[in-house]
């Protein structure tokens, strides 16, 4: 398809800058036969007792970092762990960059270039490594927000919560799982109450989800690899809740995805360890999910194409049309959708 047909218009006042307080106070619109203006503290009157919440448990680390090769200046975002002390970054300023370079983040905090890929993506090595690489990254970065959310060079230190979903559990994600950011204690208590499920799987969300798609037609487009994890009690968890006349809720694209990758033919989930570069346009069929709770994305993004795919893209275009008009907040701390899949015709 041509990637030009997820297009839309969208106000830049409506990109939001900051979270709503309390969180489940962010707006949700269902996306059904019509569309519903509900806010997320209303989600367990929606779903049906037995219904299964698939929650992405990564944790965000501060993964962006600031530092100089000599006299310039140099900005990393850590995109992709490839072993010990060793990553995959995006680096603004990689032309003046070669293999065997050093760049200074502190005076006990350095990483030599190893290699360089196409597009400013760069291997980095370390000076530490483990928990020690942790916690100069927790010293001396920021949270990797996405471009279009503006801050200063040194960040806001708000972010540092704001950025990071209750479920956070599995360091390594360089990308919120957005959806999740507007779970409470207070919606989770209300939910269990409610008799829906919640299970945990694991998608470390890579800097790549914010890469613009600059390809004339979606089959030309290359997804970056994520790592992922669904444990034996997960999948186990999940088919038994299917098996039981139950919904498969997945809560965000990055579940969705993993899910999506896991999944055979006939919708059984196994277990999962490995990458997954999987990309869900329209024509895709699902196999493993009933519901899909996500954000709204930005135009012509891969994201926008998996919603399209899930729900139809007419659909989706009235759906973010119909937000627009009523001042919806859009992307990573805006409001939420609840997607019902498009029926076949």
């Amino acid at each position: 398809m041509r990637v030009a047909d997820f297009d839309f218009p969208l106000p830049r006042a409506l990109i939001a800058a900051h979270p709503v307080e309390p969180r489940d106070a962010a707006r949700l619109l269902v996306v059904e036969d019509g569309f519903q203006d509900r806010r997320i503290a209303e989600l367990p009157l929606l779903l049906r007792r037995g219904d299964l919440l698939v929650v992405n448990d990564t944790r965000v680390i501060p993964a962006r970092i600031h530092g100089r090769r000599g006299n310039a200046a140099i900005e990393a975002t850590l995109h992709r762990a490839e072993g010990p002390g060793r990553w995959r970054a995006f680096v603004k300023g990689s032309k003046r960059l070669k293999p065997g370079d050093v760049i200074e983040f502190a005076a006990d905090f350095t990483a030599t270039v190893t290699v360089k890929h196409r597009e400013g993506d760069v291997g980095l090595e370390f000076s530490r490594r483990g928990d020690d690489l942790g916690r100069a990254l927790g010293a001396h970065g920021v949270m990797p927000l996405p471009p279009y959310i503006k801050r200063p060079a040194g960040g806001n230190a708000r972010d540092r919560a704001d950025y990071q979903t209750i479920f956070a559990r599995q360091d390594g994600a360089v990308a919120a799982p957005t959806a999740g950011l507007h779970f409470t204690a207070g919606l989770l208590q209300a939910l269990d109450l409610a008799g829906i499920g919640r299970i945990a799987v694991t998608l470390h969300v890579g800097a790549g989800t914010f890469l613009p798609v600059k390809t004339a037609d979606t089959e030309d487009h290359r997804m970056h690899a994520e790592t992922g994890f669904i444990s034996a009690d997960a999948a186990a968890r999940i088919n038994a809740a299917r098996a039981a006349g139950g919904r498969v809720v997945a809560v965000g694209s990055t579940s969705l995805r993993l899910l999506e990758s896991a999944a055979g033919e006939d919708g059984r989930l196994a277990p999962f360890a490995g990458e997954t570069g999987i990309f869900i346009t329209p024509g895709y069929r699902f196999r493993a999910v009933d519901l899909l709770l996500t954000n709204f994305h930005l135009p012509r993004s891969t994201l926008f194409m998996l919603v399209a795919a899930f729900a139809g893209l007419a659909r989706m275009k009235a759906a973010y049309a119909h937000a627009v008009t009523q001042g919806y907040r859009f992307f990573s701390y805006g409001d939420a959708c609840l997607l019902h899949p498009e029926r076949a015709k």
